[in-house]
């Protein structure tokens, strides 16, 4: 399970947009997002800095995370 601190995001295109994000690295992923605390919570088998690049790459910069695989 990964924690990251996730910056811009504010709606539901958002929480739709880092879910496919990661989900495009591991398609099995749950993805969980509180935009109150722009936390995302996944559990993957992908490796975090893959996740991590994927949510970057669709424009929202992950500024903290942490945790293992699946």
């Amino acid at each position: 399970m990964y924690e990251l601190q996730v910056e811009n995001m504010s709606c539901g295109h958002c929480v739709a947009a880092v879910t496919q994000a990661v989900q495009a690295v591991d398609g099995a992923a749950k993805v969980e997002v509180d935009l109150a605390t722009q936390h995302v919570r996944v559990d993957s088998v992908a490796a975090l800095d893959a996740v991590r690049t994927a949510i970057a790459d669709a424009g929202y910069p992950v500024i903290a995370a942490s945790g293992t695989a699946r």
